[in-house]
C-alpha cells in the first residue's frame, strides 16, 4: 500500500512537472504538451489507484441504483414500521382497554365491599348506641332513685331540725319570758333596797348631825369654861 502511494506521488509530480516545463502557446494562457507522454502517465495514474478509490468510484456510478434500492428499502421499512405501529397500536388499544375494564370492575368490587363494610359499621353502631342508651337508662334509673332516697333522708333530717328549731325557739322565747320577769323583779327589789339604804344613810347621817351637834355644844361649854378666871 506504501509503495502505491509512493508511485502516485511520483506519477504526479512527473505530471506537474511536465506541464510546468510545456511550451507556452504566444498571446495565450495555454502550453503544449506532450499528448501520449501525459496519457501514458494518467493510465499509470489509473492502474495505481488503490482498490477502495476505485470501488468508491463504482459505488458514485452506482449511487442512483444504491438510492433507488434505499429509497425502496425504506419505504419497505416504513410500511413495515407502519405496520407494526398499528399493530403496536391496536395492542395497546386493547391492553388499555383490558386494563380499564379490569379496573372498573375492581373498582366495582372495592365499592361493594366498602358499602359492606359501611353497612356492618352502621349495624355494630347502631348495637352499640342502642347499648350504650340502655346503659344510660339505668344508670339513670339508678342515680333518680339514690337521689330520691337521698332527698327523702335530707327533707326528714330538715323537718327534724326544723321541728327542733322550733322547739328550742320556744324554749327561748320561755327563756326570754322568765328573764324579762327576773329583770323586772330585780329591778323592784332593787328600786326597794336603793330606797332602803337611802332611808339607812338619811337616818344615820341624822344621828350623827344629832351626835355632832351636842359634840359641838360640848366643846364650846368646855371652851367657855376654859375662858372663865
Amino acid at each position: 500500500m506504501t509503495e502505491v502511494v509512493y508511485r502516485l506521488y511520483e506519477v504526479v509530480d512527473e505530471l506537474a512537472s511536465v506541464i510546468e516545463n510545456a511550451r507556452s502557446v504566444p498571446m495565450s494562457s495555454s502550453c503544449m504538451v506532450p499528448r501520449d507522454h501525459l496519457l501514458d502517465l494518467l493510465d499509470d495514474l489509473r492502474e495505481g489507484l488503490p482498490e477502495e478509490v476505485q470501488q468508491a468510484g463504482t459505488i458514485v456510478e452506482q449511487r442512483t441504483e444504491i438510492l433507488e434500492q434505499a429509497q425502496a428499502e425504506a419505504e419497505r421499512l416504513t410500511g413495515r414500521t407502519r405496520a407494526e405501529s398499528e399493530q403496536t397500536v391496536a395492542t395497546a388499544r386493547r391492553q388499555h382497554d383490558e386494563l380499564v375494564g379490569t379496573a372498573r370492575r375492581q373498582r366495582d368490587d372495592l365499592i361493594t365491599e366498602a358499602q359492606a363494610q359501611v353497612e356492618d359499621l352502621l349495624a355494630r353502631a347502631d348495637a352499640e348506641a342502642e347499648r350504650v342508651i340502655a346503659d344510660g337508662e339505668a344508670r339513670h334509673a339508678a342515680l333518680l332513685a339514690d337521689a330520691q332516697r337521698q332527698a327523702a333522708a335530707l327533707v326528714a333530717a330538715g323537718q327534724a331540725e326544723h321541728d327542733r328549731l322550733v322547739t328550742e325557739t320556744e324554749v327561748y322565747r320561755g327563756a326570754v319570758a322568765r328573764s324579762d320577769e327576773l329583770g323586772e323583779q330585780t329591778a323592784a327589789e332593787v328600786s326597794r333596797m336603793r330606797a332602803e339604804v337611802d332611808e339607812y344613810v338619811d337616818s344615820r347621817l341624822a344621828d350623827f348631825g344629832t351626835t355632832l351637834g351636842h359634840m359641838v355644844r360640848s366643846v364650846d361649854a368646855a371652851r367657855n369654861q376654859l375662858r372663865q378666871p
